[in-house]
């Protein structure tokens, strides 16, 4: 990328507002430069799957990102719990806010290579996701693999504890495919908290196109106080 020429620093590049008054180490600058990256490997990955190309080329890619994978591994190794976000845990997003996670977050997270490219949404009591799934989560032809869709509500399942300010693990995950999922469609999963009996929070949530329902689900989710969620103990 070239550099911004009215930039004092003369290494600062083209991928967010906050690279102009970051300096390029910067917690903030360096997370929208790994966002951009996790969003180019799932670019990648889905090119890959529905494009087809000459063996030539294919080897030649294999052979580049081969090159590029031993060179991050010359990094530091990073862990979850080096880079929690403190406020994670705090005061729940306000009613029709875009809800934001960690950025390596498996399904949600901007960073993440796995990635669904979802927007989540407070809805009242309820989080809301959009997304339109592509290439590399085809299962049967035209239709999303059915891990994808269960990936899918554990992950939005997992915004209800932001919106109660409580962590928590997935105890239970029930899924009744009720029609296939498109690929290539823009789909809308919304899911709530329907009780609590002590440590178990009931919840459900549905799949849907339009108005068409193709997946519902019911989950368990387990309370966790934040201090064990943080070191990697169960409760």
């Amino acid at each position: 990328m070239e550099a911004d020429d009215t930039d004092t620093t003369g290494d600062t590049a083209h991928l967010d507002p906050l690279m102009h008054v970051a300096q390029p180490d910067h917690p903030d600058v360096v997370a929208v430069a790994r966002a951009e990256a996790g969003r180019a490997v799932r670019d990648i990955g889905h090119a890959l799957v529905g494009h087809h190309v000459p063996v030539a080329f294919l080897e030649e890619f294999t052979a580049a990102l081969d090159g590029l994978t031993a060179h991050l591994l010359q990094g530091e190794p990073r862990s979850r719990s080096q880079v929690r976000q403190e406020g994670q845990w705090g005061e729940p997003p306000a009613d029709g806010d875009v809800m934001t996670t960690y950025d390596e977050r498996p399904v949600s997270g901007r960073g993440s290579p796995w990635g669904l490219d979802i927007e989540v949404r407070r809805d009242g009591d309820e989080a809301v996701a959009t997304l339109t799934l592509r290439a590399a989560h085809e299962g049967a032809p035209d239709r999303s693999h059915g891990g994808i869709v269960a990936a899918l509500f554990d992950d939005v399942y997992g915004f209800v504890l932001a919106l109660l300010a409580q962590p928590g693990f997935t105890g239970e995950l029930g899924i009744r495919y009720v029609a296939g999922v498109p690929i290539g469609v823009p789909l809308e999963c919304r899911v709530r908290m329907d009780r609590q009996e002590g440590r178990k929070l009931f919840m459900s949530g549905e799949l849907r196109d339009g108005d068409t329902v193709l997946a519902t689900s019911t989950a368990t989710f387990i309370t966790i106080p934040r201090e064990l969620f943080y070191s990697g103990q169960e409760g």
